[in-house]
């Protein structure tokens, strides 16, 4: 290392041994240790402490592989969430149980849909004059979401005075719960011909008081808890394809099934489970998580670490898999599993990215029942 500038003063020159600590190469000697490098310095005479006349140059280092995004494989993409923590916040949360709701009927016999007009001459009616009015005939009136919001407009006239939460909050709710009792079995109309959409439409609108009030008599506010992820604002989602181009000297795999070229097995059983992530129906797409930036924060005594799960798998049937490979277990390893479970819940409550699950295979012969499991729609299990 020479330095281009002139100097007199060993503070320069302290600076420029400085960038000969940087070490080339982490290629291992036989006992599995670091092999010495050397660096030669021109300036200043410089004495840091009594050294030998050097050493011999080190090796050529290995030959590296470049790990890269495939570009033409960009429908193999994964991408997530960057979340910098999970929030337990409390909000007022409308509840109904809809198991003790009863079934509200709306009878069509006292709730006409059409009429017949004709002008009285000499207080008789003369029939040769009728006109019809026929609610069908006003079909845009009656559109489901129109009676959703109408409906949710009267409840929320009830309740905006008493409810602790946010008027926006209350609104959503509302909207929710009346769009899930107008499609439900808890409304009942005894008339197959009224069966028809757009008369059932109609009975619902002109009984749409009875319907606010049925409902409001089983509503009730409560206290929940809900984990609110905290984004990354600068960079919100992450991608296999933001992944930047590294090189390794560790054997690789060629992978195909993802967005990544290569992989690197750092075990027998990381390229057992990638193995089946290739040849299995069930999988898509998958990613070793490898310099992709994919992380869980969790907290390990007293102090707040990271968690890097070892792929990310999408399925057949959209869910996202975090997949954690683990020869043996530990409270520490629970730690993490337990804060992943957190991130998959809160994500999933949030919405917008997906159905995510995590799971752990604790012998090699679990991956493959796993990512079945996972494919088939089963709820995950406990991975704390």
């Amino acid at each position: 290392i020479m330095g281009l500038r002139a100097f007199t003063s060993q503070l320069l020159c302290e600076q420029v041994v400085g960038r000969g600590l940087r070490r080339v190469s982490y290629d291992t000697d036989e006992n599995g240790l670091f092999r010495p490098e050397y660096v030669n310095v021109f300036g200043v005479p410089l004495t840091i402490s009594e050294t030998g006349e050097g050493g011999e140059a080190p090796p050529p280092p290995k030959p590296a592989t470049q790990i890269e995004v495939v570009l033409d494989r960009a429908d193999l993409e994964i991408r997530w969430p960057n979340v910098l923590r999970i929030e337990t916040v409390v909000k007022p949360q409308l509840t109904i149980a809809w198991d003790e709701v009863p079934v509200l009927t709306l009878d069509p016999a006292s709730t006409p849909i059409s009429a017949e007009l004709a002008p009285a001459l000499g207080g008789a009616t003369d029939m040769g004059k009728v006109t019809a009015i026929d609610l069908e005939q006003l079909p845009d009136d009656f559109r489901l979401q129109r009676l959703v919001f109408k409906a949710a407009r009267k409840a929320f006239a009830q309740l905006s005075h008493s409810f602790s939460g946010t008027e926006d909050y209350l609104a959503a709710q509302l909207v929710r719960i009346v769009d899930r009792f107008l499609t439900s079995d808890r409304l009942e109309i005894p008339s197959l011909f009224h069966s028809d959409p757009l008369r059932r439409r109609i009975l619902i609108a002109l009984n749409i008081d009875t319907v606010v009030q049925h409902l409001m008599r089983h509503i009730s506010e409560q206290n929940t808890e809900r984990l609110t992820p905290v984004f990354d604002e600068e960079n919100p989602i992450g991608a296999t394809g933001q992944m930047r181009t590294w090189y390794t000297t560790k054997p690789c795999i060629l992978a195909v099934k993802s967005h990544i070229s290569h992989f690197v097995a750092d075990s027998s059983w990381e390229g057992y489970a990638a193995n089946v992530f290739e040849s299995s129906g069930d999988v898509l797409a998958f990613a070793k998580n490898d310099h992709l930036g994919f992380q869980i924060h969790y907290m390990w005594a007293g102090s707040r670490r990271r968690f890097i799960p070892d792929f990310l798998v999408r399925l057949t049937n959209g869910t996202l898999l975090a997949l954690e490979i683990k020869g043996q277990d530990s409270p520490q390893n629970q730690a993490k599993r337990s804060a992943l479970a957190e991130w998959v819940r809160a994500i999933n409550e949030t919405g917008g990215f997906g159905r995510w699950a995590a799971d752990v295979a604790l012998e090699v012969s679990q991956v493959h029942d796993i990512v079945a499991r996972h494919a088939s729609g089963e709820t995950q299990r406990d991975t704390g």
